[in-house]
Formats: C-alpha cells, sequence, structure tokens
C-alpha cells in the first residue's frame, strides 16, 4: 500500500481532516461508517458523506460504475440489499438504512464489515478524494486571499471549509488587522506560523461559544503543526507528510 507520505497533496489534507471528522485516524477515517444519530441514515467516509442530505448515493453510484466488479465483490452478500435499498425513494433510503441498524444506532453485521472493507479499497479512498476537490479548490483560493504559502496552511483551510463553511467578512477584517501588526522582517516560515495561529484563533473565536475551544484545539493543531484533538495527539509532518514549507504546486494530480 503507497504511504501517505508519498500521495498527493488533496488526498493528504482530506485525511487530516476526516480523521478529525470521525475520530477515527488515518486510514481508518476512509473508511468509518456511522449510523442514524443525527437524522442523515447512514454517514460513510473521511468527511461523512450521508444518505439524509444526498451527499452519500453519487460516491457509491462513481465506485459501481468505475468498479463494477470490486463493488459487487467487496459487499459480497450484501450488495442486492444495498442495491434495493438506495432505489427507494427519499424516506424509504432512511427506513432501509434504520433497519440494519440497532437501537443505539450501530450499523449492524455484516454491514458495518461491509461499508469498512469498501472504505479501505484505494478504488473507494479515490472516489472520495475526488468528491472531495471542490473543498480543496476552495481551500487553494482561501489560501491565496491570506497570502500563505505553506502546505499547513493550505490544510488549515481546507480544514475550515469542512468544519466551519468558510470565513466570514467581519473575521477576515479582523484577521487582516492582527496581519498588519506582524513584523515583516522575521523568517518567511515564522511569519507563516504566526499567521496561521492569527486565523486559526480568530475563526475559533467567531464560532458559537459551546464549541470555540473545540474548534481552537483543532486550528491550532494545524497552525502549529501538532497537538492534541478529542485525546488523539496528531505531527501533520510525520502521520500526514504535511509540512511548513511553501508549495511546490497549487495544482492537484
Amino acid at each position: 500500500m503507497t504511504s501517505i507520505l508519498n500521495r498527493s497533496l488533496d488526498y493528504r489534507c482530506l485525511a487530516l481532516t476526516g480523521a478529525f471528522e470521525t475520530a477515527a485516524g488515518f486510514p481508518g477515517c476512509f473508511s468509518h461508517v456511522a449510523g442514524d444519530f443525527d437524522g442523515q441514515g447512514i454517514s460513510f467516509g473521511a468527511l461523512q458523506w450521508n444518505l439524509g442530505q444526498g451527499t452519500l448515493q453519487p460516491l457509491l453510484a462513481q465506485m459501481e460504475k468505475a468498479q463494477p466488479a470490486l463493488f459487487q465483490q467487496v459487499l459480497d452478500g450484501q450488495y442486492a440489499g444495498l442495491k434495493a435499498g438506495l432505489e427507494l425513494p427519499g424516506a424509504g433510503q432512511l427506513a432501509w438504512a434504520s433497519s440494519i441498524q440497532d437501537a443505539s444506532h450501530r450499523i449492524a453485521a455484516p454491514w458495518l464489515e461491509k461499508f469498512q472493507a469498501l472504505g479501505s479499497t484505494p478504488a473507494f479512498q479515490e472516489v472520495q478524494r475526488r468528491a472531495a476537490d471542490g473543498i480543496y479548490q476552495s481551500a487553494l483560493t482561501l489560501q491565496a486571499a491570506y497570502g500563505l504559502k505553506s502546505e499547513r496552511g493550505l490544510a488549515l483551510m481546507f480544514d475550515i471549509r469542512v468544519q466551519n463553511g468558510g470565513i466570514s467578512a467581519d473575521v477576515k477584517a479582523q484577521i487582516e488587522s492582527d496581519f498588519a501588526r506582524l513584523a515583516s522582517s522575521q523568517d518567511p516560515m515564522d511569519l507563516e506560523v504566526e499567521r496561521l495561529r492569527i486565523v486559526a484563533n480568530r475563526r475559533a473565536e467567531a464560532a458559537n461559544p459551546r464549541w470555540i475551544e473545540d474548534i481552537r484545539a483543532r486550528k491550532l493543531t494545524i497552525a502549529n503543526g501538532q497537538g492534541t484533538v478529542h485525546g488523539q495527539s496528531y505531527d501533520l509532518a510525520a502521520d500526514f507528510g504535511i509540512r511548513l514549507e511553501e508549495m511546490a504546486s497549487t495544482t492537484s494530480p
């Protein structure tokens, strides 16, 4: 299996944010599946695409179209049941999803194992990477808008897009004001880290007070290159190959 350190930067950003989103780490984030605890039926993959919002169905359809034999092989005895469930109207899909879960919204065996096996395949991970490309492209735009140059800066903007949607005009004004007070004469990468910390703190402080410190810990872990999120320690360079180095290219393969 190809090391994550040799994967494209968009894959690595997705894996990092997916690890945060699922609390499953890497590579488990790509195969993490959750039940109907939030009314979305089934949530699956690094960004928890789900049935309720209609974001999971296209990924499953793309996987079957791209790798029909593998799709059927991995799902095995559950293939026909999944196909039948996905052919139901919206409310019917959610009812079907509930039928393969227990009262605590845990996906029942063997469904859990089949979803996890599907998410572990490089083919379905590629489907997820492509599904996240719109977010990645908007993160590149955000990175450029704030004058950030590093891989770590792009990872921060990708995570902001996923967890927080973006950065409001008011928060942007605060960030730019903070940037203006920084000493421009310092080492470029030291300056980059200071900018990343400003973005991390300002975006966290704009959130619902209930979640500020949770968001701050996650964003500062990216800004600093290491930290702890939900009890899990992260080192961006060692674990994901996301470095405090100026990006060589803004084009994903």
